[in-house]
């Protein structure tokens, strides 16, 4: 969502549509395959190209971009319980088989964020907006507008606050 939202507010993307959308992302993935390669010690030549653009990067492949660049992250946060669920659905769909249960795989994905964020925290070339999934679907326009300002104050607020759809939102707490 946080992709799409920087796209519909007029942020250049960099994506390849190599993964296209499905019935887990209806709205498609925003992924860039050499990405990917970052914790292989792979090229990385294509960081200068995409400066002032957005690019998607999980977490764990964010300690693996160097210091020789400045970067704003905006770090998407979602609860554990609805991540795992959002996975098992995505998995039962496909018909692959599990991982660890559900309890350890949120235990394993708290360790690892608590981890990133520290790792953010301490290199200075790292500048981080913590959005909440929840929040910016029940509060777009103002959560489009904090996402504005932590870019830079010229995206269109009212076409990223558009783009949050309750409906996507399938997995969510109750």
């Amino acid at each position: 969502m946080a992709m799409r939202m920087l796209e519909a507010g007029g942020l250049p993307i960099v994506t390849d549509g190599i993964r296209s959308a499905d019935s887990a992302n209806p709205k498609g993935y925003y992924e860039f395959e050499p990405v990917k390669g970052l914790d292989k010690g792979g090229d990385t030549a294509w960081l200068a190209d995409s400066r002032g653009k957005a690019v998607k990067i999980i977490s764990f492949l964010l300690t693996h971009l160097p210091e020789s660049y400045d970067y704003r992250v905006v770090f998407m946060r979602r609860d554990l319980g609805e991540v795992v669920a959002s996975q098992n659905q995505m998995l039962d769909t496909r018909g692959e088989e599990r991982g660890a249960a559900d309890d350890r795989t949120a235990e394993l994905y708290t360790r690892h964020l608590e981890q990133v964020e520290r790792f953010l925290r301490q290199r200075a070339c790292f500048e981080v907006l913590m959005a909440d999934y929840s929040a910016v679907v029940a509060d777009p326009g103002g959560q489009a507008a904090r996402l504005n300002r932590f870019i830079g104050g010229s995206l269109d607020v009212a076409r990223m606050a558009a783009v949050a759809e309750p409906a996507l939102y399938r997995n969510r707490r109750a």
